[in-house]
């Protein structure tokens, strides 16, 4: 069953063209990650789901509601956290809730079974004013405001921004226990590790979905063997492999480079080449794609067109 449905969307701010002709379905009880950059038109589509800006062109239905027509409605049955932090700061993490409690006609202690685990970190801090809040424990807040009038459907845009890592584990603990409850989520990230925790994932990248599958499907479908490269002299290396001429696409991943070549083994050639260039401690291996390198791939793809 599709939970969440777009139909040709499409948004401008005067020359840039934020969304292209989006089409798109979200099933019921899944998480949906929306991958790309900054830029990419992630956070205008949420908005427009949530009923916070309206598209050019094209039409969204959310629980079979209209997100123009039935706003009101779709308000009581959707969740949104924004990427900014945007709570009062002055008001207490206590307060701070039980505002947004009133603001759906509903108290606390009636929706507090969905949020207790969250919540109960934050208990310690309830008089704390928001703004003195850790970035963890902000996130952490705003995910129960945006909880706690017991939505259907949780739109969350890069919630895991600028939080630390043991943070953002928690955070998608958080919702994996959310959706065991039917919270169907849709999350976007830029963060391209984030991407395997989701069941599908939509790949964005100029107001377009390069692909949508699963992360699994996704990986198979890169083509090329790919290769980790490193060297002693790692901050010129990057530019000295695209100037290999056959090196199809070379760029950084964590600590190495991710190469794809023309045609050959990576020794039939390019560690020849990088010893002339004067590099030492050469190592290149075979590495297993990530969805990161398909992302890469996608985007080069499109660029060749």
């Amino acid at each position: 069953m599709n939970v969440v449905s777009a139909r040709g969307l499409s948004k401008s701010y005067r020359k840039v063209q934020a969304l292209q002709r989006l089409s798109f379905e979200v099933e019921q009880g899944e998480i949906y990650g929306i991958i790309g950059a900054d830029g990419a038109g992630k956070s205008t589509l949420l908005r427009i789901l949530a009923t916070l800006m309206t598209a050019d062109e094209g039409s969204a239905r959310v629980e079979g509601l209209d997100v123009v027509r039935d706003y009101r409605a779709l308000r009581n049955i959707v969740g949104y956290m924004p990427g900014r932090f945007s709570l009062y700061q002055d008001l207490t993490v206590e307060e701070n809730l039980n505002f947004f409690a009133t603001l759906f006609g509903t108290t606390v202690s009636a929706n507090y079974t969905l949020i207790e685990e969250i919540y109960s970190r934050l208990v310690p801090f309830k008089h704390r004013r928001a703004g003195k809040l850790s970035g963890g424990m902000k996130q952490k807040l705003a995910l129960c405001c945006a909880l706690i009038h017991r939505p259907k459907v949780l739109l969350l845009d890069e919630p895991t921004t600028g939080v630390d890592p043991v943070s953002r584990s928690e955070f998608w603990e958080m919702l994996k226990r959310l959706q065991k409850q039917g919270i169907t989520i849709l999350v976007s990230t830029a963060y391209m590790d984030e991407a395997k925790l989701c069941d599908r994932i939509a790949l964005m990248q100029a107001g377009r979905f390069l692909q949508v599958d699963t992360p699994a499907n996704i990986v198979s479908t890169y083509p090329d063997t790919l290769w980790a490269v490193r060297a002693d002299r790692m901050r010129s290396l990057l530019a000295d492999l695209r100037a290999y001429p056959g090196v199809k696409s070379a760029y950084a991943f964590g600590g190495s480079c991710h190469v794809t070549l023309n045609g050959g083994d990576v020794t039939d050639g390019l560690t020849a080449y990088l010893l002339r260039q004067g590099y030492a401690d050469i190592v290149a291996a075979p590495a297993a794609p990530s969805v990161e390198d398909c992302f890469m791939w996608l985007l080069d793809k499109e660029e060749s067109r």
